[in-house]
């Protein structure tokens, strides 16, 4: 069955969820899988040297986990309709990956069919950042100390990447 996969990666708080979303709407029946589903308990985090939690790396993440449930909904896709590129209309399934680290996953290269990644300048990552609660609560020095730090080092890796990125969305 043909479906079609888009991935929206990028910075934190850079309005990938919120995308996804908007996206969800236009494109009914379609699905969305969130990278953030699949965090591992605290309890399984590494600390870095600082005493950091290291959230923001794949090992925190249960990426097994969540590549069954990919593989779960490309078995059973839901559909949507969707424009192929001949500009015909047919029902195509649609999935949308959401998350910080999926463009520097090699599991997950072979599925995107359109893949964006999103940036915003580092003032207002931090101020999107100081708004949100999160569980644990971050502490002080986190951000500057390990979160737009890491997220420097995987879009450098991302860059790297070979294969076509389809967009790059600054605000």
């Amino acid at each position: 069955m043909k479906t079609f996969v888009i991935g929206i990666s990028g910075v934190t708080n850079g309005g990938k969820t919120t995308l996804a979303k908007n996206l969800q709407k236009h494109l009914p029946n379609c699905s969305i899988i969130s990278q953030d589903d699949f965090f591992k308990p605290e309890s399984e985090i590494e600390t870095d040297t600082n005493g950091f939690l290291q959230y923001d790396v794949l090992e925190a993440l249960n990426m097994e986990k969540m590549m069954s449930t990919i593989s779960c909904w490309m078995e059973s896709p839901r559909h949507s309709l969707a424009s192929t590129d001949s500009g015909s209309t047919e029902e195509i399934p649609v999935l949308i990956i959401e998350g910080f680290l999926l463009f520097n996953y090699k599991p997950l290269d072979t599925l995107w069919n359109r893949s964006y990644f999103l940036t915003i300048p580092y003032e207002e990552c931090k101020r999107r950042r100081s708004t949100r609660v999160y569980e644990p609560p971050d502490v002080p020095g986190y951000f500057d100390g390990h979160v737009w730090p890491m997220y420097l080092k995987h879009r450098q890796e991302m860059e790297n990447i070979t294969w076509e990125i389809g967009l790059q969305v600054t605000t």
